[in-house]
């Protein structure tokens, strides 16, 4: 199947006020503009209530940028027709003949939006009916081997066959700043958690191991964060917190979890909290070190 497009899909932001909604919206579409203008991929972006439609011949590129991207859900590589039952039917055939054989059961997954003279149900059948008469194969709705998936919005319909999952949350720089202090890959999780709360991140830099890390990491992630070396000594305190006045960051940031040494972890905690003129945050605060190990993998930053 030669796909034509990529449909984007957004989960927390629809749930925003319409004002806030349209805000995030237009930053999500920026984000996707400047990652993909960065790998020098040739698209059109169009938007339609709770969806962008990525049109473009490089899917493939396409797809590993996107996947990248802080606020997307999840992403699928379509084709389209009109939402006509002739033209819909006629797809749903075409695509099931390329990729089910006789021994697959299969199932239609259809979703639909606007005024039409059908009901998802009459879809279903009539496509249904179809596959099974051309293909020879069953349908089983409960554990099928194939999934069709269709999403007819007015005047379109889009098939696809897999949903593609993408990190979530808010899309970056929605939140404001937020200072990381990078000492070891668990504070670059630290930063990716925050960066998933739409939260722009400026990284200092206590240990140089981590340079290339944070590096790889920005370039993975879609994202440009400020990047500066801070120095352990009697000035340390003082330098976060006039670099935090310069990049007008909202909080600090650490990796500290207390599945380490618990004892040791809240007096460092609270020694900063003592020194900085800003809250201190520990997103990993309850995670143990096999999960946070998991979770960096995931992530692509290997320890």
């Amino acid at each position: 199947m030669k796909y034509e497009l990529i449909i984007i899909r957004y989960g927390e932001i629809g749930l925003k006020a319409r004002y806030t909604r349209q805000q995030f919206e237009n930053k999500l579409a920026s984000n996707i503009k400047k990652a993909l203008n960065r790998e020098k991929i040739v698209y059109k972006l169009k938007k339609k209530r709770g969806r962008f439609y990525l049109y473009t011949e490089q899917i493939k590129e396409s797809i590993n940028v996107l996947k990248k991207i802080f606020g997307i859900t999840t992403i699928s590589p379509a084709v389209k027709t009109k939402s006509d039952m002739k033209l819909m039917t006629k797809l749903g055939v075409n695509i099931s003949k390329e990729i089910i054989t006789k021994k697959d059961s299969f199932a239609l997954r259809i979703n639909r939006d606007g005024k039409h003279n059908y009901t998802s149900q009459d879809v279903a059948i009539k496509m249904g009916n179809e596959i099974v008469k051309t293909t020879k194969t069953s349908v089983d709705l409960t554990n099928p081997n194939f999934k069709l998936f269709i999403e007819i919005k007015d005047d379109n319909a889009f098939f696809f066959v897999e949903k593609i999952y993408g990190p979530g949350g808010l899309p970056l720089g929605t939140q404001g700043n937020v200072m990381v202090i990078i000492d070891s890959p668990f504070s670059i999780l630290s930063s990716w958690y925050m960066m998933r709360r739409g939260c722009n991140t400026v990284f200092a830099i206590k240990n140089d191991s981590m340079n290339d890390i944070v590096k790889d990491f920005n370039s993975k992630w879609n994202a440009s964060s400020v990047v500066f070396k801070i120095n352990s000594d009697k000035t340390f305190y003082t330098e976060l917190n006039k670099k935090c006045l310069e990049y007008n960051c909202n909080a600090i940031v650490t990796g500290h979890t207390l599945s380490m040494d618990p004892k040791e972890i809240i007096n460092e905690i609270n020694n900063l909290k003592k020194h900085l003129e800003k809250p201190v945050l520990t997103p990993l605060i309850a995670m143990n070190v096999d999960k946070i190990k998991q979770k960096l993998g995931r992530i692509g930053i290997q320890i």
